[in-house]
């Protein structure tokens, strides 16, 4: 089977650089300007361009005359072997044609559709939607002492409330791995701690203690130090994020139309067995 990146890359390793593109015409060649002819048939530039975009990225590190020398030299091949086929397509080649028929058509009506729903008035409605005007979020800096069992955690709050310090508890009893640092944890806010943990710390007063919270880890007193309000990121820091998010909706959206638009039928297939789906067997004709 033809395997376009195989070719490519043995292409440009054999491939010096000291490669001449062919001369153009004074005027800025077209998608329609010939680039190679192979026989009868007319490799343009539209052709190089549709090739090249579809490489992988690592392919941006390439000299630009030797990416170029490699893509028409694979399209040159790709001609010759085509010009070579005699008689009608394989079963296997007839059904993958429509089916990169079907995908590029489809990838081409999705561009258009993306295109159209991304603008800067969408992603600042998004960022709005999502940062701006709702409850703000809250994050708490907190530390704690972790032991085995709810006695021993009594016990340092009884030694907390006669004066104790609290990082030195923590450095001398805490079984977790912030001990060694005063059973600080730094700052974090819902989602981040266990939900029994999260709530606790929650219900606290700055400088207070809790009493024993019990989690999948063990017996916790917890400390909370500070709160603040988690600041807004800004929109550049959020902007790819907030694309992809339009994207994906603009794109499920559309596709939710023409569903609901087009009658789809599906063949009932309880009576097939499922490893039909490996029988690539039928292909072989």
């Amino acid at each position: 089977m033809f395997t376009r990146l195989r070719l490519l890359s043995a292409t440009v390793l054999m491939t010096g650089l000291a490669i001449t593109p062919p001369v153009l015409a004074q005027d800025a060649p077209t998608l329609d300007t010939v680039m190679a002819s192979v026989g009868e048939s007319d490799i343009t530039l539209g052709h190089i361009l549709a090739l090249r975009n579809g490489l992988p990225a690592e392919y941006d590190q390439l000299p630009p005359e030797v990416l170029y020398k490699g893509v028409l030299d694979q399209l040159i091949q790709q001609t010759l072997l085509m010009q070579a086929h005699e008689g009608p397509l394989s079963e296997a080649a007839k059904w993958r044609l429509e089916n990169e028929t079907r995908a590029v058509t489809a990838g081409d009506v999705i561009d258009g559709v993306l295109k159209t729903a991304l603008s800067d008035e969408a992603l600042q409605a998004a960022y709005e939607a999502q940062y701006t005007g709702g409850d703000q979020e809250t994050e708490y800096k907190a530390a704690h002492i972790l032991v085995e069992t709810e006695d021993e955690a009594k016990a340092l709050i009884a030694e907390l409330e006669g004066g104790a310090n609290f990082a030195a508890l923590a450095q001398e009893h805490s079984t977790g791995p912030s001990g060694p640092g005063g059973g600080d944890l730094g700052w974090f806010s819902a989602g981040v701690m266990v939900q029994e943990f999260f709530d606790a710390v929650a219900k606290l007063e700055t400088g207070q203690v809790s009493p024993p919270v019990k989690t999948q880890f063990g017996w916790h007193v917890i400390k909370l130090n500070e709160t603040r309000i988690k600041e807004a990121p800004s929109l550049d820091e959020v902007r790819d994020e907030l694309a992809d998010d339009i994207r994906q909706e603009a794109f499920n959206d559309y596709v939710a139309k023409l569903e609901s638009g087009t009658e789809i039928t599906r063949t009932d297939t309880s009576a097939f067995d499922p490893a039909l789906i490996n029988n690539t067997d039928l292909l072989e004709k």
